[in-house]
């Protein structure tokens, strides 16, 4: 009886100790593609939050992003800018508030967007809201001196600057 009370004991711990181990067959976040870290870039009465993509090795411009399309201008969903005060974004005058900022990336020059639909979950969308476009500028592409890993948006003194892999777009910021 001792034997079979035993036996029984090593039955249950053994199973108790396979069914921890075993990995869920299809545990939903590994349908997922990794996200992007969303982070904040602040200027004198300017911030903007944005997901921040890694270039891991690809091409970005063009390639991954390719020139004439329309780009959210970070990861996971639109890049939100708020300016706290009105102000005059490439030469236009803007109204204090929160817009989506997208890009359409060029060889030589990147065409960026304010729209007045906020968190929207990508490029498709924007689609469906581009008649709500507040603003639409031309900005220089410049080559950075190194590359640069991570999507970065600045806010040097007079403009709001991005860079990414090889590329930085610089618009002129005056409040």
């Amino acid at each position: 009886m001792k034997s079979i009370v035993l036996g029984l004991a090593l039955l249950f711990t053994a199973g108790a100790a396979f069914s921890q181990q075993t990995p869920a067959a299809a545990p939903a976040a590994a349908a997922k593609a990794p996200q992007s870290p969303r982070v904040t870039a602040s200027g004198e009465n300017v911030e903007i939050a944005y997901g921040q993509p890694s270039k891991r090795g690809r091409q970005i411009f063009p390639g991954l992003l390719p020139f004439g399309e329309i780009w959210r201008t970070g990861a996971n969903k639109s890049t939100d800018i708020t300016f706290k005060k009105d102000a005059t974004f490439g030469g236009k005058k803007v109204k204090a508030g929160t817009y989506a900022l997208f890009t359409i990336p060029g060889e030589k020059e990147f065409t960026v967007i304010l729209n007045s639909v906020t968190n929207q979950p990508g490029s498709a969308d924007y689609e469906k809201n581009k008649d709500k476009n507040v603003v639409e500028v031309k900005a220089p592409r410049q080559k950075t001196a190194a590359t640069v890993e991570k999507l970065t948006f600045s806010f040097p003194k007079g403009a709001m600057v991005f860079e990414w892999d090889d590329t930085r777009v610089s618009v002129p910021l005056k409040f």
